[in-house]
């Protein structure tokens, strides 16, 4: 999840600097959102990883 974020940072970050404004901020958005989901389920994962096995 995170590496799509970072892929879609680069697509941002280059469209911007070709003047497409509008690729750049679509991707610019889906890559926050990649990034929060990604940090989301990083933590929910952690979590539940840390819970001891039922018996």
């Amino acid at each position: 999840m995170i590496n799509l974020a970072v892929v879609f940072l680069i697509i941002a970050v280059i469209a911007a600097l070709l003047g497409v404004t509008g690729v750049a901020g679509m991707a610019a958005e889906m890559a926050w959102i990649l990034f929060v989901i990604g940090i989301v389920l990083a933590i929910v994962f952690w979590v539940l990883g840390r819970r001891p096995p039922p018996m």
